[in-house]
């Protein structure tokens, strides 16, 4: 699964969404987990899609997330220096969404048959297809409500057994029809979480501290995009601003991710 949404997605605050255009449903991940399986490298495969490194593991780190089973995987480095291929899982999606890209053509030129404004028809249903702005996003299960006067805390389970709080409305609890077994959207964007390497000399309050080993370092001119593996799989980037007193970090390092409950966007199809 992409981080592609219907029109019908429901959110619990308020998120920017962009349009796909010609994307039909993460046709340009499926290329580029494509390119992966090709040449065995992200950074090759991200020039041959005509995105850059960052952008190549952007949209890999949301596939991982979002699907049950890693669909990408890197080996260690080495006198070849590594590399990156698509795991079973990887190449089923790819298989799977290939036989449904080919029904879908079939479908509309079937339709296009039988209306007369079929193109414009074939043009709604590419607008309808979304992208969300935030750089984590996740699936979950909702394992428990604490509801308050106001607010409603909701615990969500991610794959792995890795678990998520967020805070929302109880009208949004309500909106979005929140119950426990329901499968939900997490999102947040990459700002709001901070990375803290000794808990011990931290005074936190928020609900989410989640320990990970950082798998990437994207340096910035300004900032830098650090993005931990969780143990159950899922990944969690944020972006941290340079200077004299960020921490020395290093890939390889565990670490915690600590963001407020208060960050997660819920959304639900």
């Amino acid at each position: 699964m992409s981080e592609n949404k219907p029109s019908d997605l429901r959110v619990s605050g308020s998120l920017s969404f962009k349009m796909a255009g010609e994307d039909f449903l993460g046709l340009n991940r499926i290329e580029l987990l494509e390119k992966i399986d090709q040449l065995g490298s992200i950074t090759k495969a991200g020039k041959a899609q005509g995105i850059s490194y960052k952008t190549a593991w952007e949209q890999v780190d949301a596939l991982n997330n979002l699907a049950e089973q890693p669909l990408v995987k890197r080996s260690a480095g080495g006198r070849g220096g590594g590399g990156t291929s698509l795991t079973d899982a990887g190449q089923e999606v790819v298989r799977r969404y290939r036989a449904i890209q080919a029904e879908h053509e079939r479908f509309l030129a079937a339709l296009g048959e039988h209306l007369d404004e079929g193109e414009k028809f074939y043009q709604f249903l590419r607008k309808v297809n979304m992208k969300v702005s935030a750089r984590n996003l996740w699936t979950g299960e909702v394992v428990k409500l604490s509801r308050g006067s106001i607010n409603t805390l909701v615990e969500l389970k991610l794959k792995g057994d890795d678990t998520l709080t967020a805070q929302v409305t109880n009208e949004s609890v309500e909106a979005l029809e929140l119950t426990p077994g329901r499968e939900v959207f997490a999102m947040v964007k990459a700002p709001a979480i901070i990375i803290v390497k000794e808990l011990g000399q931290a005074r936190l309050s928020s609900c989410n501290i989640l320990k990970g080993r950082i798998c990437r370092i994207t340096e910035g001119q300004v900032n830098c995009e650090v993005s931990l593996e969780l143990p159950g799989g899922s990944t969690i980037s944020a972006t941290i601003t340079k200077g004299k007193d960020a921490l020395p970090l290093a890939e390889g390092d565990e670490a915690w991710a600590v963001f407020q409950e208060s960050s997660i966007i819920l959304g639900v199809v």
